[in-house]
């Protein structure tokens, strides 16, 4: 698999990564099973990057990357903190860091951590001074290697990617999320700061799968939150309406090269984009991990089809999403 420079952190990952959120919770049951077969998979595939959160499955998510660590050697791990305590600025400093760490090390089974992400935190947090100096600290005290964030918005993006030490940036970006490609990727080239391409199917949708008679699980966010009832509906579905989602899926459909699926086109899009280091889909099986890596084996897309992707944000897409993240 070819691999990139992951920002500031100096290390080199595969361009297709895993997002471990779909193997801690949210997203209907994933037995533990599945959920190894999955992360094997991943790791046979030439995947090297892993990223989670502790907040994911309240820390399952990181223990059972934990164990796909303790297996295999070469990985890159990203976690992320802040989303288990109710959302103030305050909450975010040394103290809490430290307790966050010590709890996500445990999880995964290490002394330092490869890169540490704030996890969507208020955008007051990523103004203040001190948090930094904080995450700084954490860096001296070798809790963990490098740092980053992961962000809402394109302003938020760009307010991070100002900080010296900041290493990475995680942001939605899909065929349904152009925005980024506006201002955060040239500003995170010139910086040198790694784009870490979350959401890339648009939570499936992308995938080409889903019908308007498609049905999700209730412990499924995609049934939980389609109006950002338990956290930011552009995390879900990338904020777009469903059946706007659908209508758009249909368009971009005869765009896919022949031979590969419509997860695997919305992928390589993303991996087209000068600037991102890694896109990160989710897997729930081992035939879900292996698809995904194998994007990383297609042809650039020709920029034709990057003007019809273009083209039909711009006439459905855009008018419901551009202006709010």
């Amino acid at each position: 698999m070819e691999t990139r420079r992951l920002g500031r952190t100096g290390r080199n990952v595969g361009v297709v990564g895993f997002g471990a959120w779909q193997i801690g919770d949210a997203w209907g049951e994933v037995s533990e099973t599945d959920a190894m077969g999955a992360l094997h998979a991943a790791v046979e595939s030439g995947i090297t990057f892993f990223d989670t959160a502790d907040v994911y499955g309240d820390g399952r998510s990181e223990r059972l990357v934990g164990r796909l660590l303790r297996e295999y050697d070469g990985l890159t791990v990203a976690t992320k903190m802040g989303r288990r305590v109710p959302q103030s600025p305050e909450v975010y400093n040394l103290e809490n860091f430290r307790a966050w760490n010590d709890r996500s090390r445990a999880n995964l089974g290490v002394d330092t951590i490869d890169l540490v992400q704030l996890h969507c935190p208020p955008s007051e947090v990523y103004a203040d001074d001190a948090v930094f100096d904080a995450l700084d600290t954490m860096v001296e005290e070798q809790r963990i290697a490098a740092y980053g964030v992961s962000v809402e918005t394109c302003e938020q993006a760009l307010t991070a990617i100002r900080r010296p030490n900041v290493a990475t940036v995680q942001i939605i970006l899909n065929a349904f999320r152009l925005k980024p490609l506006e201002e955060v990727l040239p500003a995170a080239r010139e910086a040198g700061v790694g784009i870490i391409a979350r959401v890339p199917l648009a939570s499936g949708l992308l995938s080409g799968k889903f019908t308007a008679d498609t049905t999700f699980a209730a412990n499924d966010h995609r049934s939980f939150n389609r109006n950002g009832e338990a956290f930011d509906v552009g995390e879900t579905f990338s904020g777009v309406d469903y059946a706007t989602g659908l209508a758009a899926v249909e368009r971009l459909r005869p765009l896919v090269p022949e031979g590969a699926t419509m997860a695997q086109f919305a992928l390589r899009w993303i991996l087209d984009q000068p600037g991102v280091s890694v896109v990160i889909p989710g897997a729930r099986n081992a035939d879900q991990a292996r698809s995904n890596a194998a994007a990383a084996s297609l042809a650039p897309l020709p920029e034709t089809v990057h003007a019809r992707v273009r083209a039909v944000y711009d006439e459905l897409i855009r008018p419901q999403v551009h202006h709010r993240w």
